[in-house]
């Protein structure tokens, strides 16, 4: 980034993006010359969201407004991505969007700035449906503003990327006996779970390869043992035969709607 003078915080559309939406004119949607590019959210990685615990993934982004405005007027002109999977940026930014919760911009000449912050997104209110773990487009809303403060245009359009959002994955473990005679039978269960934004809690994720791997107590590296389907209801279970002390785990590789999970290891004692 090539960061000239500091432009402060810029509000962003927070509640008054879909507000905005709504009340737009004819006359006022209209292009407004801005252009942002170089949009990258989460660094381009899948955003995995639970139940209850908000997630802000970064955003960076560049701005580049027309002539005759400057980005050290940050009261001249708002401009952010957001993120919809609607079938218009517009229909998006009217309330079934994931939006910005404010950003900071870099001058770079008189009419470009780079950009940084970061959307907020708290699935107990912005996702109600399972089916919003999809592939999210990149939407930007950007509005031009009179000298007197009224507004000139605004306009929503779309950015090129997306970005996948993804249910929260976990996975339980379980060896038993403990201890176990070596050569002896052990039995490791456990759960995948994924998150459920309808019922708001963790919900069995059936039909799902799931991988059983083992540590020896001295040593740092997991080797996969076995893959194992889990049940309608999540369950998995198998068997193997106790040979060495050392940690078993279940691994999940995740989906293109679920993040990936691994337990954390449960120590059996060979005697």
């Amino acid at each position: 980034m090539n960061a000239g003078r500091r432009t402060g915080t810029v509000a962003a559309l927070v509640g008054a993006l879909a507000l905005s939406a709504l009340t737009v004119s004819p006359a006022e949607a209209a292009d407004t010359g801005i252009t942002v590019s170089k949009v990258v959210v989460n660094k381009g990685r899948p955003v995995v969201v639970g139940t209850s615990d908000e997630k802000t993934p970064s955003v960076s982004f560049r701005i580049t407004l027309p002539s005759g405005y400057s980005t050290a007027d940050p009261f001249a002109y708002d401009a952010s991505p957001f993120l919809y999977h609607g079938t218009t940026a517009a229909k998006g930014a009217d309330g079934g969007g994931l939006y910005m919760g404010g950003y900071t911009c870099f001058e770079d000449g008189a009419r470009a700035a780079d950009c940084v912050g970061e959307l907020t997104i708290d699935p107990r209110y912005d996702l109600d449906s399972n089916s919003d773990a999809t592939t999210w487009k990149i939407g930007v809303a950007a509005r031009l503003f009179k000298s007197d403060g009224g507004l000139k245009a605004e306009e929503y359009t779309t950015a090129s990327g997306s970005v996948q959002v993804r249910r929260w994955g976990k996975v339980t473990v379980n060896a038993s006996p403990e201890p176990v005679t070596k050569g002896k039978t052990l039995t490791v269960t456990g759960s995948l779970t994924r998150a459920d934004w309808v019922k708001h809690k963790y919900t069995g994720f059936g039909s799902q390869s799931a991988e059983l791997q083992f540590r020896k107590k001295d040593s740092s590296v997991y080797t996969t043992v076995k893959t194992v389907k889990s049940g309608s209801t999540g369950a998995l279970k198998t068997t193997v035969t106790a040979s060495a002390d050392g940690y078993w785990r279940w691994t999940f590789a995740g989906t293109s709607t679920t993040g990936s999970a691994t337990a954390a290891g449960d120590f059996v004692d060979v005697r």
